[in-house]
């Protein structure tokens, strides 16, 4: 928000926040900023462990010095910001196991690709603002392209649920049940794709709120149980001694 005061000032969504209004001066913003920021990673790194620290400080550099000032340049921007949202449970994974291992980046590829229609459908409905503000949002500049990656996204839901069995992190149950959330969202960027209006944008987001959560929820409800891994690595095992 320190960088953008001059451009959020030009848009409805964003002209009510503190820095725009003078209700914080900069200075301060920037020390609540690093106040906040430089302890999070200290403790993230001190009390959980390096990695999810190291992932947390990269985050922060990816969305402050990479994500922001991209916003303006190009519509790559979206796909940078969607890594910055996938990081986070990322982290929390990195923080449960110390490991960047294949639950790590299947968890983290779901958020990616949720985050396409999540935030294609929202900006649709801010077209005017974002030109008013001057920024490269592929609703404004790429309208068609904004649609279609929506979908694709969507159905690449489909097949990252699909995989979780495969990596041994739910069982085959997951695939089959989120199928129906996963098909109802696609459905619903199916219709945004094609009438590119302002009611199926709004049904694509307001679906999405609910998804995500929903998702998570039936991935949790069928992963494997830490017994059921080491139970299957020991058969293995005592395979590997047979003769």
């Amino acid at each position: 928000q320190f960088f953008e005061v001059p451009f959020d000032s030009n848009m409805n969504r964003t002209k009510s926040r503190p820095l725009v209004r003078g209700q914080l001066s900069p200075l301060l913003a920037v020390c609540f900023a690093a106040s906040c920021g430089i302890p999070g990673i200290a403790l993230l790194t001190l009390g959980v462990n390096p990695l999810t620290g190291a992932l947390g400080a990269f985050n922060i550099f990816l969305y402050t010095c990479c994500y922001t000032p991209m916003k303006r340049m190009s519509i790559a921007n979206t796909w940078v910001g969607a890594v910055v949202g996938a990081i986070p449970p990322v982290m929390g994974w990195t923080a449960a196991t110390g490991a960047l291992d294949a639950g790590a980046l299947l968890l983290g590829g779901i958020l990616y690709s949720w985050q396409f229609p999540h935030f294609n459908a929202l900006s649709w409905g801010l077209r005017e603002d974002y030109s008013r503000g001057g920024y490269c949002m592929m609703s404004v500049t790429h309208p068609g392209l904004c649609r279609r990656v929506a979908l694709r996204h969507c159905l690449a839901l489909v097949g990252l649920c699909a995989v979780a069995p495969v990596l041994d992190i739910t069982t085959w149950t997951f695939p089959v049940v989120s199928l129906p959330l996963n098909l109802y969202i696609s459905y619903l960027a199916f219709r945004f794709y094609k009438d590119a209006d302002r009611s199926s944008s709004r049904k694509l987001f307001f679906c999405s709120l609910w998804h995500l959560p929903l998702l998570l929820l039936v991935m949790f409800t069928c992963k494997k149980s830490c017994l059921e891994k080491e139970d299957k690595d020991h058969g293995r095992a005592v395979e590997m001694r047979l003769p």
